[in-house]
């Protein structure tokens, strides 16, 4: 909740914004997570504590011995005068050799792809969880729908039940 200001009107939010990929989530089946690092330049900071940022179509690749996320959209920040950086520019991935080689690994073998699913700040570095993930079916995808809509229809039920009113 925001704190009181002294005229009594609510201040706005200065808490860091969480980027999710949530099209990730319903495309693959995530199996296992890591937690990177990213580099960035100074403004790209700011415009993803503002929440700013876009991972809906962006992936991991690894070439040589480090990993690189492509794809990434963050808006540019309004306030910064002289530098701006691109916008969909490859970022790096920093990571242990150990875990990239992990990575690697694992994805040749079983078939899976390496999917950017949230931006986070901790302890005010930005960090970016991605996943080994494997590709959902058209059905696997239909049956987590109606799993989802039943799950909601039973939740209503219960709500108009319990606020005492009958169907």
């Amino acid at each position: 909740m925001a704190k009181k200001t002294a005229t009594g009107a609510s201040a706005p939010d200065k808490s860091p914004k969480v980027i999710t990929n949530r099209k990730a989530r319903f495309d693959y089946e995530l199996l296992q997570f890591f937690e990177a690092g990213i580099v960035l330049a100074g403004s790209e900071v700011k415009s993803i504590f503002n929440g700013r940022a876009n991972l809906v179509d962006s992936y991991c690749q690894i070439k040589g011995d480090e990993l690189w996320l492509l794809n990434l959209d963050i808006e540019p920040y309004e306030n910064a005068k002289h530098f701006q950086p691109d916008r969909m520019r490859d970022r790096k991935l920093l990571l242990h050799r150990t875990e990239i080689h992990l990575i690697e690994r694992r994805s040749m073998e079983k078939g899976l792809t390496i999917v950017p699913t949230k931006i986070y700040f901790n302890h005010g570095k930005v960090k970016v969880e991605i996943a080994l993930a494997r590709g959902k079916r058209s059905y696997d995808k239909r049956e987590q729908l109606a799993k989802d809509d039943t799950r909601r229809e039973v939740e209503r039920m219960k709500r108009r039940d319990f606020d005492g009113k009958s169907p």
